[in-house]
């Protein structure tokens, strides 16, 4: 008697002939494709590729030309805004505070979509935002006001705000920018762990090759072609696809066990 076989991880989010144009240029034509549980994402690709315009459209902010996305197999279209706020959430690439709020305030923000209309946040609430602080190395910025944080600083908060949201896709939008190298390698191995363990999925935006290519399961490469290359990191991240997708010759560098991308 045979065991039975494993389940395929769950799909979270696809996409079906996905056309997207910015005037009259075409990003993206004809992109099906599927995330599932357990995968972390980066989309790479050239300045104007459509990476940005690609996220948007995935959250629900941005209506494609053609084709169509689905949640959980239900059309994003038909998605209540705080039901799909729990299943998705998004850190965009700039973030803007206009008043001053403690950072614990801020990221308690992300629990927004778990409360009921006119409740209060619990205290399993705060512990899930202090727990979100901790794990962004900002344990000790809780009562900080965010006017007052570097960018680098800033940005790990609306990190943290996103952890504490707690969706199944965490959707990111270029989240290592204004990083220092240390904060790079923490806030990306944690996610890399939390879609291992938990089994969520991410999707995020990286400029840094050998980011994307350390800690991927799945690329997304833009500006090559009108329908974009993807699939598991190794067969999509090549120095010939790296190089036709952002117009200069890259090279592919061995060390040790490592794979580097530099420009040739």
């Amino acid at each position: 008697m045979t065991g039975a076989l494993p389940q395929a991880p769950p799909c979270v989010l696809a996409t079906r002939a996905l056309l997207l144009r910015a005037g009259r240029r075409s990003l993206i034509e004809g992109l099906s494709m599927q995330i599932h549980g357990g995968e972390l994402w980066c989309v790479i690709g050239a300045n104007g590729s459509g990476k940005t315009s690609l996220l948007h459209t995935l959250a629900g902010l941005r209506r494609p030309q053609g084709g169509d996305v689905a949640l959980q197999g239900r059309p994003l279209a038909d998605w209540p805004l705080a039901q799909a706020a729990r299943v998705r959430g998004l850190l965009p690439q700039t973030l803007h505070d206009a008043f001053s709020a403690s950072a614990l305030d801020v990221v308690m923000l992300g629990r927004h979509p778990h409360l009921e209309r006119w409740g209060w946040e619990s205290d399993a609430d705060r512990a899930l935002a202090l727990q979100a602080l901790r794990d962004v190395d900002l344990e000790d910025f809780a009562q900080r006001d965010v006017l007052t944080l570097s960018g680098g600083e800033r940005q790990r908060v609306g990190i943290a705000a996103l952890l504490a949201q707690d969706p199944l896709l965490l959707l990111l939008d270029e989240p290592t920018a204004h990083l220092d190298l240390r904060h790079q390698i923490s806030v990306l191995d944690h996610l890399a762990g939390m879609v291992r363990q938990s089994g969520k999925a991410v999707m995020l935006m990286i400029h840094d090759l050998n980011l994307a290519h350390r800690f991927a399961t799945h690329v997304l490469l833009l500006g090559g072609a009108a329908t974009p290359p993807f699939g598991p990191v190794a067969e999509v991240m090549t120095a010939a696809s790296l190089s036709l997708a952002f117009g200069h010759a890259v090279s592919c560098v061995k060390l040790g066990e490592r794979t580097l991308f530099v420009p040739a």
